[in-house]
């Protein structure tokens, strides 16, 4: 039941719709380079300065930043009644494009990408298909291979895909005992942000990464140095190609993008490969079974029909497509934070 004073104000429907203003406010400061530029300076400086340097106008640049000053994005300080802005400590570590834990690459493909194809949510919910070719007038198995062809695109993609990791990755690995686990493939293990997290916990194991070509060769080049002995890299389409042996394999945000029959298939594949008694960890965002919750996953679930053919899932659906494809003993651990963890047992 409501209060009557929801009723009269309705507060949360407000906020909601003021949402999409404040994500594309913090993702425009990115995109402009305020947060650098705050960082290089490292001093608190005037909007006119920031806009000169920016190359934008001072009326914009100050409405922006105010603005940022009140979703605790920057800090302003008040001199003979003129503003200087300075970063705020999360801004510092998160928002900076040269920090080691930047979300800056996440910021700009929810910019430039994911907010793209949601102004077509309707038609998505519509027709019960991905958004890309309206939003960007091509498929996205197009836009995905103008990424591959494109080696700074495909940087900032994985640079994307790589940074909730230093996040979330050591409580999705250190979420169940995975130990016994010593011969470790990671499929569509990307830049390897997972991998490193996983020989960083489990000391006597190797991961090996299976995924596309130039995706190996440019995580080899900028994400994996030639000292990580643990870490190992195979180039192959892992629906496409054979799946070497090991004890475990891990897939992290890949279930999520297919269809039933394509994950069945994919796992059913992976359970060939997996050696008595190893396993199959997939890395997911997991919905409530009475479907109230998370808001996170059920976003996100809407985000996968605006941009795949897959969905978000609940631990009985996980649990469902993995005893389908012959796995056992199906653990299920939420870790508190976006990603959490599903571990079936051959």
């Amino acid at each position: 039941m409501c209060s009557s004073e929801e009723l009269e104000y309705p507060q949360k429907l407000l906020d909601y719709k003021y949402g999409f203003l404040v994500s594309k406010t913090m993702f425009t400061a990115c995109e402009l380079g305020v947060f650098d530029l705050l960082h290089e300076v490292q001093e608190p400086i005037s909007a006119a300065t920031i806009a000169s340097r920016l190359g934008a106008s001072v009326d914009g640049m100050e409405r922006l930043l105010d603005a940022c000053v009140g979703l605790k994005l920057l800090k302003v300080d008040l001199k003979n009644n003129k503003a200087y802005y300075s970063n705020t400590d999360v801004s510092s570590v998160y928002l900076v494009k040269s920090s080691p834990r930047t979300l800056y690459h996440m910021m700009m493909y929810y910019s430039q990408t994911i907010y793209m194809c949601w102004h077509f949510l309707p038609q998505a919910i519509r027709e019960g298909k991905s958004q890309y070719e309206r939003a960007f007038g091509i498929s996205s198995k197009e836009l995905f291979e103008a990424i591959y062809r494109s080696e700074d695109e495909l940087l900032a993609f994985m640079h994307h895909m790589d940074s909730i990791w230093n996040i979330c990755g050591k409580d999705v690995i250190q979420a169940l005992d995975l130990s016994v686990f010593h011969t470790v493939y990671d499929l569509g293990g990307c830049s390897g942000g997972l991998a490193k997290q996983f020989v960083s916990t489990y000391k006597k194991s190797t991961v090996t990464i299976m995924d596309l070509p130039k995706v190996v060769q440019t995580a080899k080049k900028y994400f994996v140095p030639d000292t990580e002995q643990k870490i190992n890299f195979l180039e192959g389409d892992f629906f496409n190609d054979p799946i070497p042996e090991a004890d475990l394999f891990i897939m992290a945000r890949i279930i999520h993008d297919w269809t039933e029959e394509k994950c069945l298939e994919l796992l059913r594949k992976i359970h060939q490969s997996c050696r008595p008694g190893g396993g199959v960890l997939l890395v997911e965002v997991l919905l409530n079974e009475d479907r109230s919750g998370p808001v996170t996953s059920q976003l996100f679930s809407l985000n996968m029909l605006v941009q795949t053919e897959g969905k978000e899932r609940t631990p009985s659906e996980y649990t469902k497509l993995l005893t389908d494809s012959g796995f056992r003993d199906i653990e299920v651990k939420a870790t508190g934070k976006i990603y959490d963890a599903i571990l079936g047992r051959k």
